[in-house]
Formats: structure tokens, sequence, C-alpha cells
């Protein structure tokens, strides 16, 4: 494939939080060319329509999935559907020999998605998560950082990942077990498993605190044991904004502190001594407040031209969402 040929792609989906602006950034990206969006959903779908709000009134709507499933010039597709029913979408995706872009998590039944991912590599497709910290500018320094020793032994992480999520969100998300931890945990756990690797132990705490309507699990903590280290992820489902979201890494050779998270803003870099172009003590180290989804998408166009090597492999997206369901109790 010429690296100036535009890539055609498709959505399926549009009910996940993220959908309108995976789908923003594809129409706005100029390797994309976007044939269209299909939900199966009718009603909701004509609320889209016409709403005429961005990015919903700039697409071209494909009324029959056959349509963008059976055709061989649609190379990828984005998997936008609600979590319970995101993952029988992906396996169409997949099943149709197209790369898919499957935005977090990958539903509730691991066998299931261990099918999906042995499907795509038998067929020799792409099949990227959505995480969407993964090309942040904070957490690719913090995890070079501790990936190369730089911070030595890595003892400990700690994320705090908490929101403030509305009635009608809770009941969206109330049918998975785990609640808020299993909706937004695998963005950070994406990164604690790339530093740590697989936990050979998950404790977990999934309490219902607040949120008594729809028995929705709204205060969680979960604690990864590793041979001689830990990490701990707490999420809460009520925390007022702006929500102090916050991502420490702690090495025998210095630590990193990132706080907040988006915008990005910077990382304060401790270490007891000098080391590369960092001085003893207490750095402020700048970040770049990069878009959401935009280097996401470019990775996963250059991936299919061929460019470079994915940077996650199979593997990787299968032991986060292994180690998610450890973590609410579903595997």
């Amino acid at each position: 494939m010429s690296t100036t040929d535009q890539i055609k792609m498709a959505q399926y989906g549009t009910k996940h939080s993220h959908a309108p602006g995976v789908l923003q950034v594809m129409i706005e990206n100029p390797n994309v060319d976007l044939v269209g969006v299909y939900e199966p959903d009718v009603p909701w779908r004509k609320n889209l329509e016409e709403s005429g709000l961005e990015p919903w009134s700039s697409v071209h709507w494909i009324d029959d999935k056959s349509a963008i499933l059976e055709d061989p010039s649609i190379l990828a597709m984005s998997s936008e559907g609600l979590n319970v029913e995101s993952l029988s979408q992906t396996e169409e995706i997949v099943e149709a020999g197209k790369h898919v872009f499957y935005d977090k998590p990958a539903g509730d039944d691991y066998g299931h998605f261990e099918r999906v991912v042995e499907k795509a590599r038998e067929r020799g497709l792409l099949l990227q998560l959505g995480y969407m910290f993964r090309y942040h500018h904070g957490f690719e320094k913090i995890a070079e950082w501790a990936r190369s020793n730089f911070l030595g032994h890595i003892f400990s992480i700690r994320a705090h990942m908490s929101t403030n999520i509305s009635p009608k969100a809770q009941e969206q998300t109330s049918p998975h077990k785990g609640g808020v931890f299993y909706d937004l945990a695998g963005h950070v756990l994406d990164q604690i498993i790339w530093i740590l690797g697989r936990p050979t132990a998950v404790t977990s705490f999934m309490r219902s605190d607040a949120s008594t309507e729809h028995q929705f699990t709204d205060n969680t903590l979960a604690v990864f044991e590793y041979d001689r280290a830990m990490a701990m992820i707490d999420i809460a489902a009520m925390e007022p904004a702006p929500t102090a979201r916050r991502f420490e890494v702690y090495g025998d050779r210095g630590s990193a502190i990132m706080e907040p998270f988006e915008p990005a803003n910077s990382i304060r870099l401790c270490l007891p001594a000098q080391t590369g172009e960092y001085r003893a003590g207490v750095t402020t180290v700048k970040l770049e407040d990069r878009r959401r989804y935009v280097a996401s998408l470019e990775a996963f166009i250059k991936d299919i031209r061929g460019e470079k090597k994915p940077d996650r492999s199979l593997e990787h997206e299968l032991l986060v969402q292994e180690t998610l369901l450890r973590a609410t109790g579903r595997h």
C-alpha cells in the first residue's frame, strides 16, 4: 500500500462515550476516507441525525451493515458500541476481514475476547484497544523511564482516576460487574501492565457507597501484587470536578508523579542523584498536551500501511483485559 493512499474506514456503533471524539478525529485525518457510520439502533440513529450536532451532522449514515462489512475496499473500522454490545460487533468486523480500532474495555467475557483475538491473529488483522493514555505525553515519558531502568527497580505504582458519573451513565454501566472500575480502570491498567506485566495476585474492594438507584459500584480499589512490587488503582464515581487524577511511579532510583492527566501539564520527577539530563532533587518536567485519539489513529494507520509494528501486541491487549476482569471478579 502506498503511504499516500487514503485508507477507507467506517464506524460501527455510536453509543460508546468515546464514539464522537474518535469519529471527529477520523473525519479530520487526511489519511482516512470515512465511508460512513452504522448504528443498529434506528431510533437512536434518527435522534443523532436530527440533532444537528457535530460530528453526526457531517457523516454518511449506513442503512445496512453488510454495506460496510462486505465491502472489500474498506480496510478498517472503529468499534464504538456500548460495552454490552461492542465485543460481538468487533467479532463481526474481524470476521469480515477488517482491522479494528476497538474502544475499551473488551467486554465481560474473557473467553469470547480470546476467540476474537485469535481470529484476528489467524487473519493477520490488527486489533488495537482504545486506551486513551497510550499516546499521552506524560504516560509515555513515565513508562519510558520505568521500562528503561532510569527510575531503578519499580516497587510501587499508584493510580487515582475518579470521575463524576450521571445517573443515566450509571444505568448504562451498571450491568457490568465492577461498575466505574470496569469502565475506567483499563486506561491506567494498560500503563501498569506495560511497566510491570501480569500480577501474581489481585485483591479488590468494589463498593456502592453513593449510588443506590442502580446498585452501581461507585467506590473502588484494586491492589495488584508482583514478586517485588505492588500497584494500586482507586476509582470513584462521585468525585466533584475538577477531579484530582494522579499517576505515581516509585523506583529505588527515583520517582515520577503526574497530576492532573488532562490537560497534561507536568511531571514531578524526584532523583537522589544527577541522572542523564536531570539534576538531583526535584525537577518539574513540562509536558505537551495532546488531543485525545489523534496519535492513536495515526499509529493505527501506520500499522495498517506496514510503516511500523503495533506499539502493543495482541498478547498485551489480552493481558490488560484479563487483569481487568480478575479485578472486577469476572475472571
